[in-house]
């Protein structure tokens, strides 16, 4: 029984994450419709996880549920995305000044472990724009991996349990996906983000606290900014008369 509660529960979890995900990048704007039976199709489940993950959707904010209306995306405004990327950067910052005095010889491996991949990664998505192709799901999803190792070590090298537990509410609302999303269109602002996380690293790896927190901050302020002008011009092009 508690296993199948479990799973019930990771089912209704990532059907929230992935629909979230739409309608932060985008893909799934303020006001569309989301239908239950489309939407238990589309994924191969019953009705049920879906109406419980479109709840969820409702107590982030993400989806109004009306009543003989369904669900209805309400969205971010640019506003909510700003402000919580303040916080985001404040919480990471303190994550990176706690760290820059706790990591471990270990941690710091996986740390530079991490940070390599993410370059390996980015050569690759280079040379297949330098090829003429645009990067596949799958290099993405490489160096998104990368990216959120980077950070998950460093919150978890700070060791507050209590930091760690709001950066995980935070990151439920606001996932990393929406810089992701962001950062995938441009090789320079990629490369950007490297050289950011070199800074944080070798912040880090001194030992210096005040450095560690300050390269934290500067780095996800400018993820921010960028997700935050994204929204004003997905709201400016809604805003267009067809």
């Amino acid at each position: 029984m508690a296993q199948a509660i479990g799973e019930r529960r990771a089912l209704v979890d990532k059907l929230a994450a992935a629909l979230q995900a739409r309608v932060l990048s985008g893909e799934l704007p303020s006001g569309t419709r989301l239908r239950q039976e489309a939407l238990a199709a589309e994924f191969g489940v019953s009705r049920t996880p879906v109406r419980e993950a479109l709840r969820k959707l409702q107590a982030s904010g993400l989806v109004d549920l009306r009543p003989n209306k369904g669900a209805l995306v309400r969205g971010l405004s640019a506003r909510e995305i700003r402000d919580a990327y303040e916080v985001r950067a404040a919480l990471e910052g303190l994550a990176a000044e706690l760290a820059a005095g706790r990591i471990l010889h270990e941690e710091l491996g996986v740390l530079h472990g991490a940070q390599a991949e993410f370059r390996r990664a980015l050569e690759q998505t280079e040379a297949a724009r330098a090829a003429g192709a645009e990067p596949d799901e799958a290099e993405i999803a490489r160096w998104g991996r990368a990216n959120d190792l980077f950070h998950q070590v460093i919150q978890e090298a700070a060791g507050n349990e209590v930091l760690l537990r709001q950066l995980e509410h935070l990151h439920r609302s606001f996932p990393r996906d929406l810089s992701r999303t962001v950062l995938a269109e441009s090789s320079s602002l990629l490369q950007g983000n490297v050289a950011e996380h070199e800074a944080v690293l070798a912040a880090i790896e001194e030992h210096d606290p005040a450095r560690a927190r300050a390269e934290m901050l500067r780095h996800v302020r400018n993820a921010g900014r960028l997700v935050v002008l994204r929204a004003e011009q997905q709201l400016a092009q809604a805003a267009r008369p067809a």
